[in-house]
């Protein structure tokens, strides 16, 4: 059904298509398909992040077109544009992984440029991969005009031998190939299965943690973020999209009125209470930067303490999204917290209604197994903790929902980089009790802050899972477990304690004190650290030496802004 077309929701686009001045404009306009009657709806940006460079991604053109659609039928004009998209998952245990983070902003930024530049009234961004829909949302809060996220959905699992997998199984089976656990041909088998078809990584990695968080902040359809690729629900979703934009422009409601102090908190809840991916505490940073909320990595240890942990979802459970789509999706576990009187249901979303009122059209109740009820959690305690001490003043961060193991105390094995690491886990020099430390791998070392599944599925599938600890300044991948720190903060290449540790020296972590320690007395590091100078950038030109110019700390989102 058309809407009535209101010349006054053309509060940017005006400056591009009214008036006689804008008659040169008009008909480069009229070049691409529009006519007299269009002059005068409101225009609306389809950030369209379409791409065949990974499976998350190959299918948005069909989402794309559907938004598209529904924008034509609420009286809208849109205008489609694309941009980048980096695999992490294909991309992982090479130099490109570097590029991952680094990405992120490239999309914030290119979103941003095309919708101030061509002076848009608003915006739908149809992503699906682990940088795209943090990159969207940064951005959709920096233009601050009506906004909403499509997500493109999950894929299915594979099978193998009549269980289910998917590709964490493989970064594990690469690691189990390396010890001589897993045959050539049993390799090849897997991974002929392993990814069935379009759509996001299938766990609670970080694409579905952060399309979860999104939908907890409120910037996108209620029930949309567990909804699988395939599904025709994702077309139906997508073409919904264009009245609820349009509501949202006669509402004049706006990405800062909806990303409050109160939204953030009951993503990073949501994130919480489903396991989610370490990567979401330097997303979620990133978006409060971008949107002016005051939002501190202390605040997700704070949230953490008192959000029960609810779903027994990959990498840490047994379950894949849509498994939880099944059983009713996030706004379950929603509800749940919700009743609990944790989330703030007042938070208001880009339905116009709050998140208790969007809430309270869903009946389902938790099935007792991919998601528990509040009343009977598989833990008291959310997904994550913020770790701190002489060797992570700025803190860190560790995946709790993802390992039983959480002290240790061992001596240091250290490496300048993700690759000697990987080499010497499958080269066998990792034993029982050691710490493995990865450095220069933070926002400016790296630079780029690369994912190191490729070390830590190398670890557990040499069965060391439980018995070694890896900490690094760089990040992980949302579909590692096991007891993993990252984010270390301040990173070596700016000088922070890690950068001082040498093989040998004796770590101590403990989880429950949310301490980490480097267990050398302060005379000694402070002469190491009269000793130490930063190495050279690795990167002297183009986008990478960009980011390593303007990276932040991890503590503070690693953004460039």
């Amino acid at each position: 059904m058309t809407t009535a077309v209101k010349p006054n929701l053309k509060r940017k686009s005006h400056v591009v298509s009214q008036g006689a001045s804008r008659a040169a404009a008009r008909a480069m306009l009229r070049a691409v398909g529009l006519d007299d009657d269009d002059m005068d709806k409101p225009f609306i940006g389809v950030a369209n992040l379409a791409s065949d460079v990974t499976p998350c991604n190959v299918h948005l053109d069909r989402i794309a077109r559907k938004v598209k659609k529904g924008l034509w039928d609420a009286s809208s004009v849109p205008f489609m544009f694309g941009t980048i998209t980096v695999s992490d998952g294909i991309s992982m245990g090479t130099e490109g992984m570097k590029a991952s983070l680094v990405s992120r902003e490239v999309i914030a930024d290119s979103i941003e440029t095309v919708c101030f530049g061509e002076s848009m009234d608003g915006l739908i961004a149809v992503a699906a991969c682990d940088k795209n829909m943090p990159g969207a949302i940064m951005a959709m809060a920096r233009l601050n005009i009506p906004s909403i996220f499509v997500y493109g959905g999950a894929i299915l699992p594979g099978n193998y031998l009549g269980k289910d997998i998917n590709v964490q199984d493989m970064f594990e089976a690469v690691g189990a190939h390396s010890q001589g656990k897993l045959s050539h041909e049993e390799l090849i088998a897997m991974e002929r299965v392993a990814c069935p078809g379009e759509g996001a990584c299938s766990g609670m990695f970080t694409a579905n943690t952060m399309a979860s968080a999104i939908e907890a902040m409120g910037m996108s359809i209620p029930g949309a973020a567990s909804v699988p690729a395939v599904d025709p629900r994702n077309e139906e979703i997508a073409h919904d999209a264009g009245a609820v934009l349009y509501s949202l422009l006669e509402r004049d409601l706006k990405p800062r009125d909806i990303i409050t102090r109160e939204s953030l908190e009951n993503a990073i809840m949501v994130v919480l209470s489903m396991g989610g991916s370490t990567n979401a505490v330097l997303h979620l940073l990133a978006i409060a930067r971008e949107a002016e909320v005051e939002l501190d990595i202390s605040d997700f240890d704070k949230l953490s303490r008192r959000t029960p942990y609810l779903t027994d979802l990959r990498p840490a459970g047994r379950f894949v999204m849509s498994d939880m789509d099944k059983v009713g999706g996030v706004p379950t576990v929603m509800n749940e917290l919700l009743g609990a009187g944790l989330l703030h249901g007042d938070a208001i979303t880009v339905t116009g209604r709050t998140i208790a009122e969007n809430l309270a059209d869903f009946d389902t109740k938790p099935d007792g197994q991919v998601i528990h009820p509040a009343s009977a959690p598989r833990s008291p305690t959310g997904g994550l903790a913020i770790l701190r001490g002489n060797l992570a003043p700025e803190g860190s961060v560790m995946k709790v929902s993802g390992t039983k193991h959480l002290r240790h105390e061992g001596p240091a094995k250290v490496y300048d980089g993700e690759r000697a690491a990987f080499e010497a886990v499958t080269g066998g020099h990792i034993t029982e009790g050691d710490v493995v430390v990865i450095r220069f791998e933070g926002p400016k070392g790296g630079p780029g802050m690369q994912e190191m599944l490729a070390v830590t599925g190398a670890i557990m599938g040499a069965g060391l899972g439980d018995s070694v600890l890896l900490l690094t300044d760089g990040r992980f991948s949302g579909a590692t477990h096991g007891p993993m720190i990252g984010h270390v903060a301040p990173e070596a290449q700016v000088g922070g304690t890690i950068a001082l540790v040498r093989d040998g020296d004796t770590i101590a972590m403990d989880a429950e004190r949310r301490e980490l320690n480097l267990q050398v007395p302060d005379e000694e590091l402070e002469r190491r650290r009269r000793g130490w100078s930063a190495p050279p950038s690795r990167y002297t030109s183009g986008v990478m030496a960009k980011y390593a110019k303007l990276a932040s700390s991890a503590s503070t989102g690693a953004v460039t802004g």
